[in-house]
């Protein structure tokens, strides 16, 4: 069904409420639908019938389609079966799971790693475990919306400190000095923002928290597996370990290609988690094929550092590019390059633009991002290659000229 199609005629007082509402949102050019992809989802992809060069997936190291990846979850497939079939506490727990969990407990360089079946769950799940209503949750205002819920549902005191400000941390440290007796303060941010690409100030944070007695967690999602040496993340890479960082969690279905994700911690946080996390405990665990799938993907990333390697130079081929080409970036080191435009109409053109082209990057519009603050999400990949981005690059100048003009020069 396309944004523009008419729903039918609304029956009764539920239908009619989401009718108002599903209305509201076309005229505000916030209606989202979905795309069919044929086959892999790698660096090109079938999008809607149509081949594309894909520049909107976070499949960091092009791994979502290396058939190594898709053997290592078709052997599982053949000895394990198609799913886990109860809880990890009743019969779901395979060996499959208990690999990936030691190799992932080794990558992060912490005693355990604890697999959920998603980033979301992983997050509400911490957060709702490890707090209670007279403790302090103190987040980054951009922070996943799985980090928000997590700590609106979990009901501790809730202080949003200034995007990537750590004298806006303190000022929130200091707000929560009358905490009662007992109560936890926890420090709470992604590492890489997924929506703009910057980085967490994490060593500052950390040593924040050491100074008023309070905790760091911080989501990896979009750093682990690129940056830091081996890929071991975005903590590693800033020179942290488990003392300044005890609560880490990072996906799999990113640069690993897979599906999923974990907590790594000590010994007594990831049993904790067994016993007290909602989200694990009662959730079927995850097929054992997507974690020999996740454990063959980072086997091929401890052994194969040109990945990496090729990503970081595709990352510095497209931003040089986009310099000469005058074309407005933000301050991005990492895989996510967002070219914001501003108005939700105008990004949505900018997108059709170029998928008329062959080229795939999605319009993201509030409430993903900020009222004024729609954008082109371009991502790069290992997987894509130097006339992949030349195109981009070339067909990123057109379409701003043609939409945005004069804010592009000729």
């Amino acid at each position: 069904m396309s944004a523009r199609t008419p729903l039918p005629a609304p029956v009764g007082a539920l239908e009619r409420r989401l009718d108002e509402r599903l209305e509201r949102i076309r005229a505000a050019d916030l209606y989202r639908v979905r795309r069919a992809i044929d086959g892999s989802h790698g660096a090109r992809i079938r999008v809607d019938g149509r081949d594309c060069a894909n520049f909107c997936s976070n499949d960091y190291l092009g791994l979502a389609a290396d058939p190594r990846v898709a053997a290592a979850a078709a052997r599982a497939l053949a000895a394990s079966g198609t799913g886990s079939g109860a809880s990890a506490l009743v019969s779901g727990y395979n060996r499959e799971h208990q690999r990936l969990e030691e190799m992932l407990a080794a990558q992060t360089g912490r005693p355990r790693a604890l697999l959920f079946s998603s980033g979301w769950a992983a997050n509400l799940g911490v957060l709702r475990a490890l707090l209670g209503r007279e403790d302090v949750l103190i987040a980054d205002e951009l922070n996943h919306a799985s980090l928000i819920d997590g700590g609106r549902l979990c009901g501790a005191r809730y202080l949003r400190a200034e995007h990537a400000s750590v004298p806006a941390f303190a000022q929130c440290l200091a707000e929560s000095e009358d905490r009662a007796a007992g109560a936890m303060r926890l420090l709470v941010s992604d590492s890489v923002f997924s929506m703009d690409g910057d980085l967490a100030p994490l060593a500052e944070l950390a040593e924040l928290a050491r100074g008023h007695d309070a905790a760091l967690m911080v989501d990896d999602a979009h750093g682990f597996g690129v940056l830091g040496a081996d890929g071991a993340g975005a903590v590693a890479a800033a020179g942290l370990g488990i003392e300044d960082v005890p609560v880490y969690v990072a996906t799999l279905g990113k640069s690993l290609g897979s599906g999923g994700a974990f907590v790594a911690g000590s010994e007594r946080l990831i049993e904790f988690l067994i016993q007290r996390a909602r989200t694990w405990v009662f959730s079927t665990a995850p097929p054992p094929a997507l974690a020999a799938a996740a454990a063959s993907a980072l086997q091929i990333l401890h052994d194969e550092p040109q990945h990496r390697e090729a990503l970081f130079a595709n990352i510095e081929r497209f931003r040089a590019g986009a310099a000469q080409l005058g074309i407005p970036l933000m301050r991005s080191t990492t895989p996510i390059q967002p070219l914001v435009v501003g108005d939700a109409a105008r990004a949505l053109e900018l997108s059709a633009e170029l998928l008329e082209k062959g080229i795939w990057v999605a319009a993201i519009r509030p409430p993903t991002v900020p009222v004024g603050t729609s954008r082109l999400r371009i991502t790069l990949s290992a997987a894509h290659r130097s006339e992949d981005i030349d195109r981009l690059l070339d067909a990123l100048r057109a379409a701003l000229q043609r939409v945005m003009h004069p804010a592009v020069p000729a």
